[in-house]
């Protein structure tokens, strides 16, 4: 037997640890949870903890998966010890004509209401 499939379950089992250690937005910071989006930039902060990230410039993009913490006036990481990035928030969420907006990594995004769409019959699931 091979060490790869160990090394495969290691890996798989990193990458549960990692999830499983997201602990809920604290209520302080409600205001961050929910899609945003700006220049090349999706981020989405679930209530749950878990955040995805993705930024595109030029022809590079970065993707960053995994509990979302250490929320305070300056911002918040992504991910789990050496595994983690830090964001910068400029300026924290607030309404500015009727929507909500702030800027991390020095990029404005601005909140996005993402409504599941019915599905077609019976036997579809329901798509987002």
């Amino acid at each position: 037997m091979s060490a790869r499939p160990s090394a495969r379950w290691l890996w798989l089992a990193a990458c549960l640890w990692l999830v499983a250690c997201a602990k809920p937005v604290p209520a302080d910071y409600a205001n961050y949870v929910g899609h945003w989006r700006g220049d090349g930039t999706l981020l989405v902060i679930r209530a749950d903890g878990h955040a995805d990230y993705e930024r595109v410039t030029g022809t590079s993009r970065l993707t960053i998966e995994g509990a979302c913490h250490s929320f305070n006036e300056r911002g918040f990481k992504i991910g789990m010890g050496l595994l983690s990035a830090s964001f910068e928030v400029t300026h924290p969420p607030r309404r500015v004509d009727g929507r909500w907006r702030m800027t991390v990594d020095g990029v404005e995004l601005t909140r996005v209401d993402i409504l599941p769409v019915p599905a077609a019959g019976p036997d579809d699931a329901l798509r987002l």
